[in-house]
C-alpha cells in the first residue's frame, strides 16, 4: 500500500468514477483504475462496485476512505511541519551557554533572533562551559557558545571573541599595578563558579598558570555567582577576578568602590561557537550562531574603549552591624 494508492482512492471516492478521478489528478485513466487494482489484490477485497454508469465504494472502500483521510492529513501535516522548520516559520532553537552569559548580549541576541523569526521559539541551556560541552558531544544540543579551553575531542570549536581577564579589589594597593601570579596567590580570593571549580575556563587558566610558577590560588570564598564575589570584594574580604565584558554587562551594578587591573601576564577569556565535528546543522541553529556571531563582534569593538581596562579603587564599604 502506498499514499499514491491512498490518493488515488479518496479522488475516486470523491468523483465517483475513475475517469473523473484521473482528470481531476492530470493522470490517464489506466494509471490510477490499475494502481487501485493492485490495492485491492493486496487487501483482498473489492473497494469499488458499479452502479448504472457510476461506480461507488464498498463497506470496505468506505472503511479504508476514512484511514486513507487520516494518514494523509498526518503526512500533509509532517510535511508542513518540517517545512516551517526549514523555512524558520515554526521550530524551537535551542543553543547551549554558559550561565553568565546574561551579563553579555544574551538578551540582545534572542530578541533579535525572536524579532527576525518570531514563529520559533528559542531555548537557551547550560550553567557552565563545560556543561554545554558535554551536552553538545552527547546529542542533547545541537550547537553553543563556550569559553575556551574545553575539551575539543569530536567537536568543532570557531573562536569569536577575545575577552580581557581583570583583578578586582577594594583595597587601592591591590589594583595599583598588574598583579603578577605570584601577587594574586598571595591575596585573598573570592572566586564565582564555585559547583564548577576549576571546570570553569577562567578558574581552569588561572590554576594552570599558579601551577607553572609553583603557588597555590585555593580562594579563601567560593560562591557561585559573579555578583556574590564582587559585592564580596566591595566589602574588603577578598580579590576577585572578572572579564571586562561582565563589567560592562553588569554596568551600575559594579559597586563603585572598586578597581581592577589587567594581570601583568595578560589573562584572556577566549569565547567560541561549538558543534560536533561534521554534524549538520538545522536552520534555526545555523540562524542563531550567526546573529549571535554579529552581536559578539559589535561587543568585541565596543571593549576596546569601554570599560576602561584600569580603574583605581576606593577602600572596602564599611557596613555598620
Amino acid at each position: 500500500m502506498t499514499l499514491l494508492q491512498l490518493r488515488y482512492l479518496l479522488a475516486t471516492v470523491e468523483h465517483g468514477s475513475f475517469s473523473a478521478a484521473a482528470d481531476a489528478l492530470h493522470l490517464a485513466q489506466p494509471t490510477l483504475s490499475e494502481q487501485l487494482r493492485k490495492l485491492e489484490r493486496e487487501l483482498g477485497v473489492e473497494l469499488f462496485r458499479r452502479v448504472g454508469r457510476g461506480i461507488v465504494p464498498t463497506e470496505a472502500g468506505l472503511t479504508l476512505r476514512d484511514h486513507a483521510t487520516a494518514v494523509l492529513e498526518a503526512v500533509d501535516g509532517a510535511v508542513d511541519a518540517v517545512a516551517a522548520v526549514r523555512e524558520l516559520r515554526g521550530g524551537v532553537a535551542t543553543f547551549g551557554t554558559w550561565g553568565t552569559a546574561r551579563y553579555y548580549p544574551g538578551a540582545e541576541i534572542v530578541a533579535a533572533f525572536r524579532a527576525r523569526h518570531p514563529g520559533v521559539r528559542v531555548r537557551i541551556v547550560g550553567q557552565n562551559s563545560a556543561e554545554v560541552v558535554a551536552m553538545i558531544r552527547s546529542g542533547e544540543l545541537e550547537a553553543g557558545m563556550v569559553a575556551l579551553p574545553v575539551d575539543d575531542r569530536d567537536l568543532e570549536i570557531r573562536p569569536i571573541i577575545d575577552d580581557e581577564v581583570v583583578y578586582v579589589s577594594a583595597h587601592p594597593e591591590h589594583v595599583r599595578t598588574p598583579p603578577t601570579i605570584e601577587t594574586v596567590a598571595a591575596t585573598p580570593l573570592v572566586l564565582s563558579e564555585s559547583t564548577f571549580g576549576t571546570e570553569d575556563p577562567t578558574r581552569r587558566q588561572l590554576v594552570e598558570r599558579a601551577q607553572r610558577a609553583g603557588v597555590d590560588v585555593d580562594p579563601e570564598i567560593d560562591v557561585e555567582d559573579i555578583e556574590a564575589a564582587l559585592d564580596l570584594a566591595a566589602l574588603g574580604h577578598g580579590a576577585t577576578i572578572v572579564a571586562r565584558g561582565m563589567l560592562r554587562g553588569l554596568g551600575d551594578r559594579v559597586p563603585a568602590n572598586l578597581g581592577w587591573t589587567p594581570f601583568a601576564e595578560p589573562l584572556v577569556d577566549t569565547f567560541a561557537f561549538v558543534h560536533r565535528r561534521g554534524a549538520h546543522l538545522s536552520p534555526a541553529s545555523r540562524a542563531f550562531l550567526e546573529l549571535a556571531e554579529a552581536h559578539l563582534l559589535d561587543l568585541a569593538r565596543a571593549l576596546r574603549v569601554s570599560p576602561p581596562s584600569r580603574r583605581p579603587a576606593h577602600g572596602p564599604v564599611t557596613r555598620l552591624a
